[in-house]
């Protein structure tokens, strides 16, 4: 085993056992593995180890923060692992022009914020619905999934609705047909004690129930909790836990 594979055991251990001590099933918890600045030759390795390793946190899922190396990256790992199934999801900010770019291209965007956002996705997907060829048999793909980005904290530097507005955006994204809302997001506030971002957890937790309720929304998924804090959002009700560094070690941040 190499240095990759053994902490993604150590990481996959770890969140089935907050699983456990939150009394709900290890199959509840999906790993995404951030593979932002890492190369595709460490998440083809990854993937290849993750498919045959029987775990229950999920099949290989790698998420994405940037658009142009997101794309770049994913049509390595194609060529490297022909056939391979891999899930890849976008897990940074998406800039409105930058709609055309990532729609239909993940399995599951985390970060829609607003109403304009969500109307150039809409838009976006349009369009590329228009542009398949006449005549073509295969059904059209399913809505895009999103889930949608709340500013737990309202923190003025971040992105991410307002947890006043949640519900206005959920209800404008019920009535665009190409996008279905299927949970929320947040990045807790910068904390010292992981214990510390617990209360946002269970925030957000409590958000989604009662907006759930209000818009009539099943809203299914909470992508919460990272390298430092991802035991804390499983036993507060995470469904998605975003890892990293402690997967694939430091990164260097030169950004694209």
């Amino acid at each position: 085993m190499s240095s990759l594979t053994t902490r993604f055991d150590a990481i996959c251990e770890r969140i089935l056992r907050a699983a456990e001590r939150s009394g709900r099933p290890a199959g509840d918890v999906r790993l995404v593995a951030i593979s932002k600045l890492h190369g595709a030759d460490m998440v083809a390795e990854l993937a290849r180890y993750w498919a045959g390793a029987g775990t229950r946190t999920g099949g290989p899922t790698f998420g994405e923060n940037y658009v142009q190396e997101a794309m770049t990256k994913k049509a390595e790992v194609a060529a490297l692992l022909p056939g391979g199934d891999v899930e890849w999801h976008f897990t940074g900010h998406i800039q409105s022009r930058k709609s055309r770019d990532v729609v239909g291209e993940f399995g599951l965007l985390h970060t829609v914020d607003s109403l304009k956002l969500a109307g150039a996705l809409q838009k976006a997907w349009d369009n590329r619905m228009a542009e398949r060829p006449i005549g073509l048999r295969d059904p059209a793909p399913g809505p895009q999934a999103v889930l949608v980005q709340v500013n737990i904290g309202r923190e003025p530097q971040k992105s991410g609705v307002d947890p006043d507005s949640l519900e206005e955006l959920l209800n404008g994204l019920a009535t665009m047909g190409r996008l279905q809302a299927q949970g929320l997001m947040c990045i807790p506030p910068n904390v010292e004690n992981p214990a510390e971002s617990r209360p946002y957890f269970v925030l957000l937790r409590e958000l989604r129930d009662r907006a759930s309720k209000a818009c009539g929304l099943a809203l299914p998924h909470l992508s919460m909790g990272m390298s430092g804090d991802f035991e804390a959002a499983i036993e507060e009700g995470a469904t998605l836990v975003r890892v990293g560094t402690d997967i694939f070690g430091a990164r260097a941040y030169n950004t694209p």
